[in-house]
């Protein structure tokens, strides 16, 4: 069992809320640092009109996010 169940459970609930809308990738690495980021959002090419039903996360969602 993890450490620390609220990492996975944020980076568990933003993968499910952002997978209609773009590619999620949890835990990926950053080439060139030694650094490890939560979560890589890059998003559809086509955007769903829909999005804007996440409020200020759809907004972060309309363009790639390391969040």
């Amino acid at each position: 069992m993890t450490r620390f169940i609220h990492d996975k459970f944020a980076k568990d609930y933003l993968e499910e809320l952002l997978k209609d809308y773009g590619e999620v990738k949890a835990s990926e690495k950053v080439s060139g640092e030694i650094k490890e980021i939560d979560v890589l959002f890059t998003p559809a090419k086509q955007q769903s009109s829909n999005i804007q039903i996440l409020g200020l996360l759809g907004r972060f969602a309309q363009q790639p996010a390391i969040i």
